[in-house]
């Protein structure tokens, strides 16, 4: 899945040199809330993990061919994620429980134009990979560690309001290892945690 995501990635690359003249390229300045909900493996059941609200915000690339409503959505923005885990942090009183990223989604994304009300208002659908890069600094590093680029997979809906404002959602599937243990004896079981998140954000494209 992850060499899948890469692939699918580089296919949204070479396909912005193949949209035509005619297609309209967009940028726009996006900002929102990012729930965070860390899930472990089987292995790590007595963790207590809770729902993080963080946040948001950047910079987009937005083409679309004409007619047929296709496109590619493309940005560059911080994210600020925390991990609701009430063990984590009683047991290691250092843990540091948040965690700040520069977050890269390359999505392919269909706005689906309604006759009559289209420049008012068209519903979109959007899926791609994400890259995110740990940029905080990891204080923690006896027992745990984060992992620094985080590959996820999301999907998408939302709504384009008269051609400049787009109010959308989307949850992200971690495909990589966010943090896991580091084992310090031999017979210290390996706890791993993948991402998962919902975004929501509110875009305003020039």
């Amino acid at each position: 899945m992850k060499k899948f995501a890469f692939f699918f990635a580089m296919a949204i690359i070479a396909l912005t040199t193949a949209i035509p003249a005619s297609a309209q390229l967009k940028f726009g300045l996006k900002a929102g809330v990012a729930v965070n909900d860390l899930k472990f493996n089987s292995v790590a059941e007595n963790f207590n993990v809770e729902n993080r609200a963080g946040f948001t915000g950047g910079a987009m690339l937005e083409f679309t061919a004409p007619v047929l409503g296709l496109g590619i959505d493309a940005s560059v923005m911080y994210v600020h994620r925390t991990v609701g885990d009430k063990t984590l942090q009683e047991e290691f009183e250092h843990f540091n429980s948040s965690r700040d990223y520069i977050d890269i989604p390359l999505n392919l994304k269909w706005k689906i134009s309604i006759p009559v009300i289209s420049n008012v208002i068209k519903p979109y659908l959007a899926t791609g990979p994400s890259f995110a890069f740990l940029v905080s600094k990891n204080d923690f590093k006896e027992f745990i560690e984060e992992k620094k680029c985080d590959v996820s997979w999301n999907f998408g809906a939302g709504v384009e309001l008269f051609n400049h404002l787009q109010i959308g959602a989307s949850y992200g599937i971690g495909l990589t290892k966010a943090m896991e243990t580091i084992k310090v004896v031999d017979d210290m079981p390996t706890i791993e945690g993948k991402n998962r998140y919902w975004t929501i954000t509110a875009a305003y494209l020039f």
